[in-house]
């Protein structure tokens, strides 16, 4: 008897373990409903109250945008600790708590803080920078990323998912920002980039990457077990999601997804062509950018339900600078008719599509325009003004995976609003007004500049 259990498991277990996880796993269900778990994407258990603010915020006389689809319409929403608790059409219908300070949004529309779903925090600013200011120096990076968190926030963009930044520098500005200790948008970052030795990012010997150097943005791996380890490394590190770029086989981006979705992350990959399909076929969650692949992958990304950040607008602006050349993962006629085609061709086939911008080297320093100009490109892609600003709140949520806490303005979700003045769901131009900022029911932005308030004095004793 005791064989035949034995030859029974040799026979099944090997085929139980090659099943290609679909998803990452989903511990939701180990958890009873009053347990307090991390407001990103990895979900750990944190004491109850942990970084929760003290007292009430109410933005009376608003025009609320929630990012539902709904119109908008006049509202009031009280804030209590870092959640949304009432929402009524004026502020006599809410049951207000004392001590609440008083945001008066009269003209102005309240909604969604924006989300950017392809960043990179630390990448440099341009070529030939000095030697202190490169790759090879973890402080600069740090710095790089604390000022384009600046930029972020201050454009309304209160969601930053980082897809490849250098060695530990994003780990430790998620940590500070997500303690209240640096000023910027909430952040779910990647880690570095992984790819096969000579992929996307590596071919010009212009970037130094791992494991030879360790703090770089690039990871080159080799084999399946390569890319295991690579995705253990970044999860190791605190990452709330994976990046893969091509190139890579389909055997060692198969081992990469299982991994990360047993560990629980999301996968988003930048590829093309066949290995875009290769990506596909392995269960990634979601492709950066416009670039080719096949119509029968395009269809099994909607049967799949392989989301889609089609990034259009950092190509408008390399096609614009005169091209994308001398690159090894860019072997195809890049053309803005052709990233619309393929963006138009998704959604079509009702693949769903997310904004991102994307934004290399200096670009930054023009917030908030690429992200105006991509909602301008979803218009062209024929939605509404309306319709894609629901892109930028309520179906980046989505595809980040934080849905349950972010992108609409409803009872039960975290309080990361912003206050324009104008009508950005009518007119996306309006988004360059950002007047104020809320991120976990906290003013972060006052008439549209960073708002810190003073220190609070730690009280010590002396002989």
């Amino acid at each position: 008897m005791r064989n035949l259990i034995l030859l029974v498991l040799a026979i099944v277990t090997p085929a139980a373990h090659s099943q290609r996880l679909e998803a990452p796993v989903d511990r939701s269900a180990y958890y009873t409903p009053d347990t307090a778990t991390t407001n990103d994407l990895r979900r750990v258990p944190m004491p109850k109250g942990f970084m929760e603010p003290p007292g009430a915020v109410l933005v009376r006389n608003a025009r609320l945008f929630d990012g539902t689809g709904a119109p908008a319409r006049p509202a009031a929403v009280l804030i209590e600790g870092s959640h949304i608790t009432q929402i009524a059409k004026t502020e006599a219908d809410l049951r207000l708590p004392s001590g609440v300070v008083i945001i008066d949004a009269a003209g102005k529309t309240l909604m969604p803080g924006l989300i950017e779903l392809h960043g990179h925090l630390t990448y440099l600013e341009r070529p030939g920078m000095p030697a202190a200011m490169s790759e090879d120096s973890q402080a600069d990076a740090a710095l790089r990323g604390a000022e384009r968190m600046r930029y972020f926030i201050e454009s309304g963009i209160t969601s930053v998912r980082d897809v490849g930044s250098h060695g530990m520098a994003p780990y430790l500005l998620k940590l500070w920002q997500y303690t209240g200790r640096i000023p910027g948008p909430r952040l779910f970052v990647a880690g570095q980039l992984i790819v096969g030795t000579g992929g996307h990012g590596t071919e010009s010997f212009t970037f130094h990457t791992a494991p030879e150097y360790p703090d770089s943005q690039i990871y080159e791996a080799n084999g399946a077990d390569g890319f295991r380890a690579a995705v253990r490394l970044q999860f190791k590190r605190g990452a709330d999601l994976i990046k893969l770029a091509s190139h890579f086989s389909p055997e060692e981006v198969k081992a990469a997804v299982e991994e990360a979705h047993r560990l629980g992350l999301r996968v988003t990959v930048d590829a093309e062509t066949l290995f875009t399909d290769m990506a596909v076929a392995a269960g990634v969650d979601c492709v950066e950018h416009p670039l080719p692949r096949s119509d029968a992958t395009v269809r099994l990304m909607a049967k799949q339900g392989t989301c889609a950040d089609v990034t259009l607008v950092p190509y408008q602006y390399i096609i614009n600078a005169g091209g994308y050349f001398f690159s090894t993962s860019r072997r195809f006629t890049l053309s803005n008719e052709a990233m619309f085609a393929m963006a138009k061709k998704m959604k079509d086939a009702g693949v769903t599509l997310g904004i991102g911008t994307d934004m290399t080297y200096g670009l930054y320093k023009s917030l908030p325009e690429p992200y105006i100009q991509e909602l301008k490109n979803f218009q062209q892609l024929g939605y509404t003004a309306a319709a894609a600003l629901v892109v930028a709140t309520r179906t980046n949520a989505e595809i980040l995976g934080m849905a349950d806490r972010l992108g609409t303005v409803e009872v039960g979700k975290l309080a990361d609003l912003i206050i324009v003045d104008g009508r950005p769901d009518e007119n996306p131009e309006d988004l360059r007004k950002v007047d104020q900022v809320l991120l976990n029911g906290q003013v972060v932005v006052r008439e549209g500049r960073i708002f810190v308030p003073h220190h609070v004095e730690e009280k010590v004793r002396f002989p």
